[in-house]
């Protein structure tokens, strides 16, 4: 005889067991390509920073006229000046990514400082900031920055290392304080913040402990982008004479030096160029395919 008291459990498939955001984004990001390969020109990209000396033994300051223009046993040949091209390739991805992070993280700080409070207190604060904001933009980036570089590496004994920190990231935080914004707004309407409001929470902690959390995908994507922007914006200045100096080795100066020698020697103008193209496509790729990961109507 059957046993009609008998109660049937049903498993819920595990492809049904609800995720998080950063579960599903991270799920959705390990079947593309793009990512995957953006993600390993930044490693390399990064070690080859970090740990130059993994990939030559050279010294990128090693120059003697004698091998001008030369081949020899360098593997990118040898510059106008007697240096090896591939060892100054490899440091130069040193100070072009300390600027870049240097100045993503200042931009950064102030687009999350402007953004965070213009989106939660709304009113006046967020008329000022936003026009704040467009004063900013209204400034032409190539020519403040130019201005600003210069002003700032006066001194002659800098390498220029901070002074383009400080201009890359002066100017170029606007595009992360406006994205802030609009995600603080969108958080701040959520019923959990009503709730911890209701319960005596400060808006301090209401920003930093309920609202930030929930609002920093967006504004992590905009980062990622604009750390590739920086590091061009690093080359662009350096090659105009504004940006890094002195000892300071980068792609920008290793292509500025050999522009001039190009018709001579093309080796130590284009070997730069690709490790300094390759690295920003890097990093504006794995910005966009982040933000496609994030945005559930771009799946």
């Amino acid at each position: 005889m059957s046993d009609f008291n008998a109660v049937s459990t049903v498993e819920v498939p595990d492809s049904r067991v609800s995720r998080s955001l950063a579960a599903d984004a991270w799920h959705d990001l390990r079947t593309r390509k793009v990512f995957w390969i953006a993600a390993v020109l930044v490693v390399v990209v990064v070690l080859m920073a970090a740990w130059p000396s993994l990939f030559t033994s050279a010294d990128p300051r090693d120059c003697l006229l004698s091998r001008k223009n030369a081949g020899g046993d360098a593997l990118f040949g040898y510059d106008f000046q007697g240096c090896d091209v591939y060892a100054k390739t490899v440091y130069g991805a040193r100070d072009s990514l300390l600027v870049g992070l240097g100045a993503t993280l200042l931009a950064g700080l102030i687009g999350l400082v402007v953004g965070l409070v213009a989106g939660y207190f709304g009113r006046w604060v967020d008329a000022v900031l936003s026009r704040f904001v467009d004063i900013v933009l209204a400034i032409p980036f190539l020519l403040g920055a130019i201005v600003l570089a210069k002003r700032l590496s006066s001194d002659p004994e800098s390498n220029g290392v901070v002074a383009m920190i400080v201009t890359l990231g002066v100017l170029g935080w606007t595009t992360a304080a406006r994205v802030m914004r609009a995600a603080v707004i969108s958080a701040k309407n959520q019923d959990y913040v009503a709730a911890a409001r209701m319960l005596g929470a400060s808006p301090a902690r209401l920003m930093l402990r309920h609202i930030l959390p929930n609002a920093i995908s967006p504004f992590i994507v905009v980062l990622t982008v604009l750390l590739g922007i920086n590091i061009a914006g690093e080359a662009t200045l350096s090659y105009l004479g504004v940006g890094l100096k002195g000892d300071a080795v980068s792609w920008g100066l290793a292509i500025a030096e050999a522009g001039p020698y190009a018709r001579t020697v093309a080796a130590p103008l284009v070997w730069p160029s690709i490790f300094l193209a390759a690295t920003v496509l890097a990093f504006i790729m794995l910005g966009d395919a982040i933000r496609d990961a994030f945005d559930p109507k771009l799946r």
